[in-house]
């Protein structure tokens, strides 16, 4: 086992990291919908068909979803800053080809390369959970976690204005200068993070996981134009269907899974991600919604008659209300928990959503309404990495985010599709054009303010905490103990043989009881954990099939030996007839509901064992082959050994009973 400090480095101020990491953040988020006001001109532009056209968003959602958690999983393998600056990388690449060149295609390739760059915000807010103080964290990833709105909020208006004076081409410039500013801003001011889980990448579960993920958000993305049970929408959902049915197994049995299900369902992560879905639906619906009211014509009744950039200024308040809120949401989790902070953003968005459907005679009505909504949208977002962050390993925080924000995307891609068939369910006449009506509107508020209300419902289910401003356990301890470094720290562990155990759990403990971290091990029995005190520690160990162990070790030892796993938990008993141990008798083990699980033979003694089973009911049953003599015994197993003693009939009783069946027939 070998240690490394994280941080025995000079940092640069911590104001001067959250600020270039936030901005980065706005600024691959600003690429979502960049070219969302542009996209009516389009065909024009680039002398192609609406449906064609509409693909400029669909490859930078799909390639999105699909970055996200790998280039999250790399971050925690490789070093988070390097990904980081792949990310960028790729945005300024995207931007310049169609900065550059005419044509959908250098476009769609374009737009498709700025996708990646979706997946440095998970990243982002890993390397804050490393590298800043404790005390800052909690601000920090509410912010760094709502510029995922405020991004989206930002970047139509500022397409509009920019489009409006200038070019189409000057959209992207500006994304180039954007990113290419930050990529040097990363490289000077964020320092690379030594958090890293190592090991080999599961190139197998990445790329069943891209065709999932590709098939599930085209079919998604696409079903409205395609028409939801078109040969092609049906594909892509089976394909997703498919290939999750082949992905999942494969992850289950690596040793350094692409995503790791056992964490990922484990409740505090499971109904985190549950909610980050719902709260997605709930804040693009408004997004969405607000730009299309405003523009409607003013003789539907409804609508203001805006232009695309106008009505993209008046989602700024909305965007500036999540920059101002961000820093509140952290002291709300301060001071009353992460659980509580979700469960107040989900209800601040419903009630935004009853402010949407009733208050809707001016553009000022509209403003607030939207306004609020996206005041809930930062509270809630902002509680999410910090749910997710603590219920992980520290080494792995980074892949977990990635897969949440991924579900976010989920949540938004879905919300786009459900908004636009209810806007095209109820629809009105206007002249030549077919428009929605105020109650498919109002439909729409109704279904998102239900996704929001939903979440909150989630949110309850979450298990309580103690209310704190750190991102995690160890962030605790690392402000505990005020030296602000942590070290890594890895081990094995082998079973009797020497044989490395496959998904080991390790958990770091202190010895006043405080929990520090947990890890699991990977193919080679190799775990890691972040440990932010020098000196004492616990470690507890866990694996499928054995007694647990716990034992005291020094990080500052030179050496830690392997921890070995000698106690294999098992069922075993000695069959016995007259008081006398019967050898080589076959000992089964069925489960009560009649499926086979094991055989033992019992050895000179009379003695059987075999490993212990999953727990639940079970029959054990001896069978003397040369007097055709069995006997069954219920027990229920657990997590401990079981020790069960079974009884032959007597040969005296044996053969009373082979004579009365000869008598009776």
């Amino acid at each position: 086992m070998s240690s490394a400090p994280v941080s025995e480095r000079r940092r640069p101020a911590t104001g001067l990291i959250i600020a270039v990491l936030s901005i980065c953040g706005t600024v691959v988020s600003l690429q979502q919908t960049l070219v969302v006001p542009l996209l009516p001109d389009f065909p024009k532009i680039l002398g192609t068909t609406p449906d064609n056209a509409s693909w400029l968003v669909t490859v930078t959602l799909l390639v999105s979803a699909v970055a996200t958690p790998i280039v999250s999983r790399l971050a925690d393998m490789f070093g988070k800053r390097r990904m980081m600056l792949v990310a960028l990388a790729a945005v300024i690449v995207g931007s310049l080809i169609p900065a550059l060149m005419n044509g959908l295609p250098a476009v769609l390739v374009g737009r498709g390369l700025q996708g990646i760059g979706a997946s440095l915000i998970p990243v982002g807010i890993s390397v804050m959970r490393d590298e800043l103080p404790g005390e800052k964290v909690g601000g920090a990833v509410a912010l760094m976690s709502a510029t995922l709105g405020i991004g989206g909020a930002i970047g139509m208006p500022l397409a509009g204005v920019i489009y409006e004076h200038f070019s189409w081409h000057a959209l992207f410039w500006v994304s180039v200068i954007f990113a290419g500013v930050m990529f040097v801003a990363v490289l000077l001011v964020v320092p690379e993070s030594e958090v890293r889980t190592g090991g080999r990448f599961d190139y197998v579960g990445a790329i069943l996981l891209s065709i999932a993920l590709s098939g599930l958000m085209l079919g998604i993305s696409k079903g409205g134009s395609w028409g939801w049970t078109s040969e092609a929408t049906l594909g892509c959902f089976l394909v997703a269907v498919v290939v999750a049915a082949i992905w999942a197994p494969t992850q289950l049995r690596a040793g350094q899974p692409m995503v790791d299900l056992r964490t990922s369902a484990r409740k505090p992560v499971l109904l985190t991600n549950i909610a980050s879905i719902l709260l997605g639906f709930a804040m693009f619906g408004n997004m969405l919604s607000t730009t299309q009211q405003m523009q409607m014509p003013e003789a539907t009744g409804y609508g203001f008659g805006l232009s695309v950039t106008t009505a993209g200024l008046c989602m700024l308040p909305g965007g500036l209300s999540m920059v101002f809120f961000s820093p509140i949401s952290a002291t709300i989790t301060r001071r009353f928990g992460a659980r509580t902070t979700l469960i107040v953003g989900g209800l601040i968005m419903v009630v935004g959503y009853v402010v949407r459907v009733l208050m809707t005679d001016t553009v000022a009505e509209v403003v607030i309404g939207s306004s609020i909504i996206s005041i809930g949208t930062a509270v809630g977002y902002a509680a999410m990495p910090t749910l997710i962050m603590r219920a992980v390993p520290i080494t792995e925080t980074a892949s977990a985010n990635g897969l949440n924000t991924l579900l976010r995307a989920v949540g938004t891609t879905t919300s786009s599709a459900a908004l636009a068939a209810l806007l095209s369910a109820t629809t009105m006449q206007l002249g030549p054009v077919v428009v929605p009506t105020l109650d498919a509107f109002k439909h729409s508020f109704w279904l998102s303010a239900a996704a929001a209300l939903t979440a909150a419902g989630v949110a309850l289910a979450l298990p309580r905490a103690a209310a704190q401003a750190a991102a995690g356990p160890a962030e605790r301890d690392r402000v505990a103990a005020g030296d602000g470094a942590e070290h890594i720290v890895s081990g094995r562990v082998i079973d009797a043989d020497g044989e490395p155990l496959t998904r080991a759990v390790v958990t770091a403990i202190r010895p006043d009881g405080t929990h520090v971290d947990w890890g699991r091990t990977d193919e080679h029995g190799t775990y890691r954990l972040a440990v932010a005190e020098l000196g004492r520690h616990v470690l507890v160990v866990s694996a499928d099939g054995f007694a647990s162990r716990s034992l005291f070790w020094d990080v500052r030892a030179d050496g830690i030996p392997a921890i070995d796993m000698l106690d294999r938990l098992s069922v075993r008993g000695t069959v016995l007839r007259d008081g006398e141990p019967q050898a080589g008798v076959p000992v089964a083990l069925v489960k009560h509901s009649g499926e086979y699980q094991s055989t033992a033979t019992t050895g000179a003694e009379g003695q059987y064992c075999t490993e212990l089973p999953p727990p639940g009911r079970y029959v054990l049953t001896a069978i003397d082959p040369r007097t055709e003599c069995s006997t069954s015994h219920s027990i229920v197993i657990g997590t401990s050994s079981v020790t069960a003693d079974l009884s032959l009939a007597s040969r005296r009783d044996q053969v009373g009973a082979t004579a009365s069946h000869a008598a009776s027939d």
